[in-house]
């Protein structure tokens, strides 16, 4: 089976007669009934998406099969997936987050800063979070602006990112940053 990528999660039932509420994580909320059935998590269970409708900032939804309140309430936190091959292709430089996990991250010098962790959207822009190398004495993850002046190459093919590690990093000289053994403001000599 083919890599599955989250594009969905249930949450609390809504009403007494099966709907939930559906937050989705496609451009397009309602491309989660094009999709087919959606899977869980472990691919042993699947999710037919009956009816959806816009709500504030998700969807309600019902599922085949799911009539009542209780068994919707039963349905509430699993996450939902499609393989990978069911969504469709990316424009240049655009990414599923899926593609980007796992792979290599390097300087523009080619010196391996870790791996890419994960990318988070707190509201002003996505951040790449890069886990220094195993066994590496560099400690904690990094947290940057995924913008094409940081991370000015996306390789899928070979599988890394360049970052362009920007001059300050939270105040600090990146050298500062990025040394090992310096406290943190405030902690113990």
């Amino acid at each position: 089976m083919s890599a599955l990528v989250c594009v969905a999660r249930i949450g609390a039932a809504h009403g007494v007669r099966g709907a939930v509420k559906l937050w989705t994580f496609t451009e397009d909320p309602f491309a989660v009934r094009r999709y087919g059935p959606l899977l869980s998590k472990d691919g042993k269970r699947q999710f037919e998406v009956a009816q959806a409708r816009e709500a504030k900032d998700h969807l309600v939804a019902t599922f085949k099969g799911v009539t009542t309140r209780d068994e919707a309430e039963r349905l509430n936190g699993i996450e939902l997936y499609v393989a990978r091959e069911k969504l469709p292709a990316t424009d240049e430089d655009e990414y599923y987050h899926t593609d980007l996990i796992g792979l290599a991250a390097v300087t523009t010098d080619g010196d391996a800063l870790g791996r890419v962790l994960a990318i988070h959207n707190f509201g002003a822009g996505d951040i790449i979070e890069i886990a220094p190398p195993k066994g590496s004495a560099k400690g904690t993850t990094m947290l940057l602006p995924f913008t094409n002046a940081v991370v000015p190459e996306v390789d899928l093919t070979g599988g890394r990112v360049v970052i362009a590690l920007p001059q300050e990093i939270e105040g600090e000289d990146k050298d500062e940053a990025l040394s090992t053994g310096r406290p943190r403001e405030g902690g113990d000599p």
